[in-house]
């Protein structure tokens, strides 16, 4: 059996926060999503329990009558907890050290773990075309783990909306950005 798991990363929001909701060019993305893969045969959908992610997919759970799975371990990543004035060059470093840790926050392996779990369970699961939907940043740590050669400068090139779609047949993985 071949395996289709679209990973989505949210559309535009208002904010980082996990309360931050869609801008209003968000809900247009999102509602174009729902055209893009209405020809899918989608029978799974999880999420972030962030609101973006949940706005996101709302439109197509909506239409297809797909129930919503919240998975907390699609929550994005947390880099740290205290104020990180230059937290893009911290985060660039966790991309070369995968164990590097700030106070209150995940390395990119802990993150990594979290999502790649949720993605080997669907792998093992009986659903054959699931949509994960998720954030920037552990997203490209999912990817990384099945491409090693994804690094922090995949991260600063990844839109709001992106799609990927990661393809298992008899164990082995292809990877395809498929949203334009």
């Amino acid at each position: 059996m071949v395996k289709h798991i679209y990973v989505i990363r949210h559309c535009e929001a208002k904010g980082q926060s996990s309360d931050a909701s869609l801008t209003e060019q968000g809900f247009h993305q999102a509602e174009a999503l729902a055209m893009f893969s209405a020809d899918k045969k989608i029978d799974r959908i999880i999420t972030s329990p962030f609101l973006r992610a949940i706005q996101t997919i709302e439109p197509l759970s909506t239409r297809g009558k797909i129930n919503v799975e919240i998975d907390e371990r699609l929550s994005e990543r947390i880099l740290g907890t205290s104020d990180l004035p230059n937290w893009y060059e911290k985060l660039r470093a966790t991309f070369t050290d995968m164990e590097l840790k700030f106070e209150g926050g995940e390395s990119s392996n802990e993150a990594m773990e979290r999502i790649v779990n949720v993605v080997e369970e669907t792998i093992k699961s009986e659903s054959e075309h699931t949509i994960i939907v998720s954030h920037g940043n552990i997203i490209t740590l999912l990817l990384k783990n099945y491409h090693n050669d994804i690094d922090f400068q995949f991260w600063t090139q990844l839109r709001n909306p992106d799609v990927f779609r990661l393809r298992v047949k008899d164990h082995k993985m292809t990877l395809d950005r498929i949203w334009k």
